[in-house]
């Protein structure tokens, strides 16, 4: 795991015990931190404390994990260097934000103390990813093509392992970091060699003051770096060129490299990065490389054998001539667009809990669709969008909207899970649903 000298006799407040926040615990009390963390889930308290007991290390005070959350815990948090948040915890409605401002005490994710702790590591160069829509292709594709390049790379943030879990990397390496908006909120001195932002469009407006407030929480990214890093931005919305021309006029204006939209590029030999969206997420890739000293082989060599990510584009199955293909992390339109122009001929399952009443972002794709199958708590709304666009079927449910779609197709056409929706009408999450895809795809027999 990744820990700090810096950390060393000073006490952290640990507000939730997830996959981050129980690796931020055993990260601090392996510097010797003082830590009192909790959970309103009793599991995952004792889950920590047998972790801890695990790691073999010589403890001193012992952890305090309380019963109650912290809407009722009254804590006094002046006590507290810092406050370590999950990024889950939505400061605008939350307690813990008007607590940790009344006693003037930084609130805190692990992303943080990831750049706290970077000074007491080996040499190494850190690539952030940020965007609303294409970000953990963009990251998993990056880090792919650096480790094909033979230099040591480690994946955290918002996908993969946490990384204060994670070891160390040798003098040289280089971490690549998902970083959501959330995460970029509760981080104040990530310092990226290369940071890169591939687009905004309205998401997650429930945890912020309006779209520019949002906006606002991905342009911190570059606020937080230093004169010289390279800034990569995509252009092809009014927000992120804004961004730009605020980081330029800045006086890095040498630091920014922009990722226009409409780029033509052949994209044949790249087979798990089809459609446009793809086509950027390669150019962001591709400059973020370039800016790390990678030669173009390498990168070539990367490109033409990153074999994408579960749940995004991801190819199932082909039967009967029909390609099923899941797309299931594409949790709004916005995502959900590009991919209808990704093939030729398809049938469209989409539904679940809307982010929008509006389809109108996936316009530009529906003369690729043959027909579309609704599911799931948006299944009436949507249906009623795309009457008179194409032919659509209210199928209600995942399994029955895979077989009508099988039913339908010919060969040469995909069946494509984009659901344009959250998922947690019928599922735990994306990937809950991606599985269940999946599955109703193999019993098509």
């Amino acid at each position: 795991m990744i820990t700090s000298p810096a950390w060393r006799g000073k006490r952290f407040a640990v507000l939730g015990l997830a996959r981050s926040g129980a690796a931020t615990v055993r990260a601090l009390v392996a510097s010797e931190a003082e830590v009192l963390a909790w959970d309103s889930n009793e599991a995952a308290r004792a889950q920590v404390w047998e972790q801890l007991k695990a790691d073999r290390r010589d403890l001193g005070t012992e952890p305090g994990f309380q019963a109650k959350d912290w809407v009722a815990f009254p804590i006094d948090l002046s006590r507290f260097e810092a406050a370590v948040v999950s990024p889950g915890v939505p400061l605008n409605r939350h307690p813990v934000a008007s607590k940790a401002a009344h006693y003037g005490v930084p609130l805190i994710g692990d992303i943080e103390l990831f750049a706290q702790a970077r000074a007491d590591l080996p040499a190494h160069r850190v690539v952030g990813i940020t965007g609303t829509n294409g970000k953990s292709t963009t990251t998993a594709l990056i880090h792919h093509i650096i480790e094909t390049a033979g230099i040591s790379t480690r994946l955290g943030g918002n996908i993969g392992l946490p990384i204060l879990g994670q070891e160390p990397l040798p003098a040289g390496g280089v971490y690549v970091l998902e970083l959501s908006s959330y995460q970029i909120d509760l981080t104040r001195s990530l310092d990226c060699d290369v940071a890169v932002l591939l687009n905004i469009t309205p998401d997650h407006l429930d945890r912020y003051d309006g779209f520019e407030g949002y906006a606002a929480a991905k342009a911190r990214l570059f606020g937080m770096q230093t004169k010289g890093h390279a800034a990569i931005i995509g252009i092809g919305d009014a927000a992120s060129a804004n961004i730009a021309r605020q980081v330029a006029l800045s006086g890095r204006s040498e630091d920014v490299t922009r990722i226009a939209p409409g780029v033509c590029m052949d994209q044949s030999r790249w087979p798990a990065l089809q459609g446009p969206h793809n086509a950027q997420n390669a150019l962001a890739a591709i400059a973020a490389c370039e800016a790390l000293g990678i030669d173009r082989v390498a990168i070539d060599r990367g490109l033409e054998s990153f074999p994408g990510l579960p749940h995004r584009m991801e190819r199932i199955a082909t039967r009967n001539g029909v390609l099923f293909v899941n797309d299931s992390k594409a949790t709004n339109p916005e995502s959900t667009a590009p991919a209808l122009s990704a093939f030729p001929r398809l049938h469209w399952i989409l539904g679940g809990v809307a982010k929008t009443d509006s389809l109108e972002a996936c316009r530009p794709g529906f003369g690729h669709v043959v027909r579309a199958y609704t599911i799931g708590e948006a299944g009436p709304l949507f249906a009623g969008l795309l009457e008179g666009e194409m032919p659509v079927e209210q199928c209600g449910t995942l399994e029955a909207a895979v077989r009508a779609a099988a039913a339908n197709a010919q060969p040469g056409d995909a069946v494509l899970l984009s659901p344009a929706c959250a998922s947690f009408d019928q599922f735990r999450d994306f990937e809950a649903r991606g599985d269940a895809f999946r599955a109703a795809v193999e019993s098509l027999g």
